[in-house]
């Protein structure tokens, strides 16, 4: 069997707002397009109130379509995170879905190379996937209000128990 049937929701890397703060902080002064960080926000109707700075909306409802234009955007970023509201149900389905598709796709870029020649294929850096713990609603009650971190956040929304 493939490695693939190991990858489970529950095998997932999470990773917390202030490490993922901090990470983009830290890459602030790149532009997005070369910014290691990518972050994928998958919320669908619920996508109000803010949104995490340079972050990808991809809603869950569509992810069948627009996955592949998911795996050739992200190919060259070192860390990508996933997230939905919560980060319970779409953000993690969504990142064990492209951590799926992205194997799969690998396996068979391997195998067309080995046809073509032998040995001369470039190494691929392995990236890390994260879900975003505690999703935007939990990145919202610290970094809503910090507009290095977070765009279009409307507070009311939030305070009013959306």
């Amino acid at each position: 069997m493939s490695k693939m049937t190991m990858l489970t929701i529950s095998s997932l890397q999470r990773i917390t707002a202030s490490k993922l703060a901090e990470m983009l902080l830290a890459s602030a002064h790149q532009p997005s397009s070369d910014a290691p960080v990518a972050i994928v926000d998958v919320r669908d109707d619920d996508h109000i109130g803010g949104h995490i700075k340079s972050s990808l909306h991809f809603p869950s409802v569509s992810l069948d379509a627009t996955m592949p234009t998911l795996l050739r955007k992200l190919a060259d970023k070192e860390v990508v995170v996933f997230h939905c509201a919560l980060s319970q149900q779409r953000g993690p389905s969504a990142a064990l879905r492209y951590l799926r598709e992205k194997e799969a796709a690998a396996a068979s870029a391997k195998k067309q190379a080995e046809k073509e020649a032998e040995g001369e294929g470039k190494a691929t850096k392995q990236q890390q996937v994260y879900v975003l713990d505690k999703g935007f609603v939990g990145w919202q009650e610290i970094y809503g209000p910090d507009e290095r971190l977070t765009e279009g956040y409307r507070k009311e929304l939030w305070e009013s128990g959306y």
